[in-house]
């Protein structure tokens, strides 16, 4: 379906379904002063099921619809400064994805050669640099191979930087991101993304279902006589979700300063291993 087509109207409203350009087609309609509706795609599509044949107009209608009834659910849709923050650290994210498989590349390629890479003081470029001087003077090719992946390595490696610079410069210009960098174990990436991500905590009701928002939540199977609660849902962001776990892991692992925050973690987990034993 063409991205126009997600969007319908209904008397003075439109409504929309999420998806890929969903984000630019309500901030376009709020510019033009027009009430508008983001319903998540999955309502919206178990109600355009019953349609008795998908056409652009049939979902129009079936949408419009939705929205005149109510029958859905609406979809917080984030500002555009969150939207600009986890596109960075998302970006961010992926260069050093990019930059370890670079690292493990140059390793396997050695390795093959009988080389292995081991560590040495100075880190990885000077280990490399080693290896390129020393031991591959006898393999051009190899040479050729392993200089190109760390040309590559290092312009990954002023990219973020780069972006990490203005990761820290947004931090600076924002009060929350600095109140939550105040917390023992939480840095600036975790703070921007968790502040990018929540966007308006007034959207949450409770504090618990933030954390069920992020997929930190037990999952939960009930049907009769069954009830089994099991291991973290795993919905939402799992960018943030894995952001907090290592904030946590530093926390109680990293971190020697005590502090209450820190005490309330090592008593559940070894309520928690014990719970397991």
């Amino acid at each position: 379906m063409d991205a126009l087509d997600l969007t319908c109207f209904s008397g003075d409203s439109a409504g929309l379904e999420t998806g890929p350009l969903s984000v630019w087609l309500w901030n376009g309609l709020k510019e033009r002063g027009v009430p508008i509706v983001c319903m998540d795609a999955r309502h919206a599509n178990a109600a355009l099921t019953m349609m008795p044949a998908k056409t652009d107009r049939n979902d129009a209608i079936g949408l419009a619809q939705i929205v005149r009834t109510g029958w859905c659910k609406s979809v917080h849709v984030k500002s555009t400064a969150s939207h600009e923050a986890r596109a960075l650290l998302a970006t961010r994210s992926q260069f050093v994805r990019t930059r370890c498989d670079l690292e493990n590349q140059i390793r396997g390629v050695l390795r093959t050669f009988g080389i292995l890479f081991g560590k040495r003081v100075g880190g990885f470029a000077k280990r490399a640099e080693e290896i390129i001087d020393g031991e591959l003077d006898a393999s051009p090719t190899i040479q050729a191979v392993v200089e190109a992946l760390m040309r590559a390595r290092a312009n990954i490696l002023e990219q973020i930087r780069h972006l990490e610079a203005k990761v820290r410069l947004i931090a600076r210009q924002n009060n929350v991101v600095r109140r939550l960098m105040s917390v023992p174990g939480v840095g600036v990436i975790t703070a921007l993304g968790f502040a990018a991500t929540i966007d308006d905590p007034t959207r949450f009701k409770r504090s618990s279902s933030a954390g069920a928002y992020l997929g930190l939540t037990p999952r939960i199977y009930a049907s009769g006589e069954t009830m089994r609660s099991g291991r973290v849902s795993k919905r939402g962001d799992d960018f943030l979700r894995r952001s907090l776990y290592e904030a946590a892991n530093a926390l109680l692992t990293r971190i020697p300063r005590f502090s209450a925050l820190k005490s309330w973690g090592v008593t559940h987990r070894a309520a928690w291993r014990l719970s397991k034993s």
